[in-house]
């Protein structure tokens, strides 16, 4: 019941929000708005302001909407109306009207964004695992534990640092724009501080992914390596580790934190996919064990690496952040156009086989994905909506004619021929629009179907 409840709430706000865009803009640009629709099938509700031309009507099927303008195109409208019709309206006023839906669910991300940096979010403490061998954090003195305080970079001031994920974005943005960056760090938090260099310029780099954050060298935060849950079958029950265990050192050398105790046993498989054995002394109730530890190997990408079976390290320490008015809103601002330009990248690269088309999802997926963010709590349903709303309002921007894009596609080629598209063309336009959401449909529908079975 709690997905269900989250799901049509989730698609019933946004698909509300984005047709609201279209219906204010279209009355302030003089439009006669005849209907505004949320859902399609039966409706639930009617209801008519008194002066008012628009019906508003609340459907059965949250699946979607539509807000209805006097149109030439679609009836005969009265000469006394004709310059409230939709058609007759300047280029502009047009494309306006039509990009205000796709940009109303670009904006209420911003805001849902806003509001999780107001109401404050749980993230890790900016406490560093031991950096990655051979890494810049590693060659710039860096040898886990550090608590950072703060950070700049060449010619800013310095501010204080509030998370790890605060951290991880600093680092990202400064890698990508070729700076280096200082850190101020300690060995306890408030402590005496002491600066060190990240030399970010060295690093070639072009996009943030897993590999910038191996090549600087900072990966995770400070965790306690001791053992978390253990799964049936894997390496570690076979060993005899269990839940609790304080691992001490892994073949005689110390293990100082979960993140190098991870790395340990990723490196315990060669570039053939052969296991080396380790031997590790745990503490467990007082006493110090000795255990043979086997790795299983599995690959990963084009490399092999070792797995265990169980938790590895304790959870972080945690911490509120919490935003200020406009700072907040600020971040909204950014985090939005963070989501929508990776979605844009992502859907570029399932369009030239980069990607997999398993991962677009369909009404299922994002159902399954609102009822467990809604059990997770406020914060999670909140970033939930955020995302959908974001991808919603990219997707709308497409240039594929039946969505909104597309009709701005339509109205460029107007601009710039001074005519607009002849109704042979957009007949099969349109067609072939329906033909490609048909297609995408399908397809989104079998990963999900995939994704339940599996």
């Amino acid at each position: 019941m709690t997905t269900l409840i989250a799901f049509v709430v989730a698609l019933g706000l946004l698909i509300a929000v984005h047709e609201y865009g279209h219906y204010r803009v279209a009355v302030a640009c003089g439009v006669k708005v005849l209907r505004f629709a949320v859902g399609f099938g039966k409706p639930l509700l009617r209801w008519q302001r008194a002066g008012s031309p628009t019906e508003f009507v609340l459907c059965a099927l949250p699946l979607g909407g539509y807000v209805r303008m006097l149109d030439e195109r679609e009836a005969p409208v009265d000469p006394a109306e004709r310059h409230l019709a939709f058609n007759t309206q300047p280029l502009r006023s047009r494309a306006a009207i039509v990009a205000a839906g796709p940009a109303a669910n670009l904006l209420l991300a911003v805001v849902l964004y806003a509001v999780v940096n107001w109401s404050g979010v749980e993230e890790p403490k900016p406490v560093l695992a031991s950096p990655v061998a051979g890494s810049v954090a590693e060659k710039a003195g860096l040898i886990g534990g550090e608590w950072v305080q703060s950070a700049y970079v060449n010619g800013d001031e310095a501010s204080p640092v509030r998370s790890f994920e605060d951290l991880r974005w600093r680092l990202t943005q400064a890698a990508l724009s070729g700076q280096d960056m200082q850190l101020l760090v300690s060995r306890e938090e408030g402590g005496a501080a002491r600066e060190l260099t990240l030399p970010l310029s060295q690093i070639d780099v072009k996009e943030a992914d897993a590999t910038l954050f191996r090549r600087i060298g900072i990966l995770s935060p400070w965790t306690d390596p001791v053992m978390g849950d253990v799964m049936p079958g894997g390496a570690a029950e076979a060993a005899g580790l269990q839940a609790g265990d304080r691992v001490l050192r892994v073949d005689g050398k110390a293990v100082s934190d979960g993140g190098a105790l991870r790395q340990r046993i990723r490196d315990s498989v060669n570039a053939e996919g052969q296991t080396v054995r380790q031997v590790w002394d745990v503490s467990r109730d007082g006493s110090t064990l000795s255990l043979t530890v086997e790795p299983k190997p599995e690959k990963s990408g084009e490399a092999w690496i070792g797995r265990i079976g169980a938790y590895v390290g304790s959870a972080p320490a945690m911490t509120t952040v919490r935003h200020g008015v406009l700072e907040g809103l600020w971040l909204g601002v950014q985090r939005t156009w963070e989501v929508s330009w990776l979605t844009l990248k992502m859907m570029g690269k399932m369009l030239i086989g980069e990607a997999s088309l398993k991962n677009i999802s369909g009404p299922l997926t994002i159902a399954d994905y609102a009822g467990k963010s809604a059990s997770m709590g406020f914060t999670s349903y909140i970033v939930f909506l955020a995302l959908i709303s974001v991808s919603l309002g990219v997707l709308n921007l497409l240039p594929l004619p039946v969505l909104d894009g597309g009709h701005l596609m339509y109205y460029l080629w107007e601009g710039v021929t001074g005519r607009g598209v002849s109704d042979v063309w957009l007949e099969r336009l349109q067609r072939g629009g329906v033909a490609v959401l048909l297609a995408l449909m399908c397809v989104a529908l079998f990963n999900d179907i995939t994704r339940l079975v599996g």
